[in-house]
């Protein structure tokens, strides 16, 4: 499984170790758009609401029809993947000045916007793999300013046994603070 916040390059990277791997690739927001899982449509936010027991019952379908490896990903997969079928989590992370020139050139709303930066900036997709998963599972990656053939290497790494997973490494309030842009980033978020 391939998670983090929008905007690290979680689609793109995924799809590209797919092909790599020569492994099925499932998008589950793709899956929830063709498949019509959502609830509504949250309007402030701009974004989808689905119903999860209803997308892990899809998700649980696609997989036991799928053969060989599959690479997963989506910024909420931890609630909708069986913990069976999980043999790695990429946790990918990006920091949040750079997120936020990619999410602004996506044309995200500030709300939208500033709620990504603070679940980034808080460790918000990291705590859900730890809280789902077994910890010698989950990987977090930085992706910042690396290219996604770099992204790729570090993945397949950590898929070939050759590194030992880690997590915990990223500090996103730390970095900003010791930079002298927190305060900055905390205004934002009023």
């Amino acid at each position: 499984m391939v998670i983090g916040t929008p905007g690290v390059g979680k689609t793109t990277v995924s799809q590209k170790l797919a092909t790599i791997l020569d492994a099925s690739y499932i998008n589950i927001t793709e899956i929830v758009k063709k498949e019509n899982l959502e609830t509504c449509i949250d309007s402030d936010r701009e974004t989808l609401i689905v119903d999860p027991e209803n997308v892990f019952k899809k998700i649980q379908e696609i997989l036991d029809n799928t053969k060989g490896i599959i690479v997963i990903d989506g910024h909420f997969v931890v609630y909708v993947v069986p913990k069976n079928e999980v043999d790695l989590v990429f946790v990918l992370r990006r920091d949040p000045r750079e997120l936020r020139e990619v999410l602004q050139k996506r044309g995200y709303n500030d709300k939208k916007l500033w709620e990504n930066i603070t679940a980034e900036m808080l460790d918000v997709c990291l705590v859900d793999a730890l809280s789902t998963y077994d910890s010698s599972k989950v990987c977090e990656l930085d992706v910042t300013g690396k290219s996604i053939e770099f992204v790729i290497e570090e993945m397949l790494f950590l898929l070939n046994n050759r590194r030992e997973c880690k997590h915990g490494v990223i500090d996103w309030l730390g970095k900003l603070e010791l930079e002298g842009q927190l305060e900055e980033y905390l205004k934002k978020l009023d």
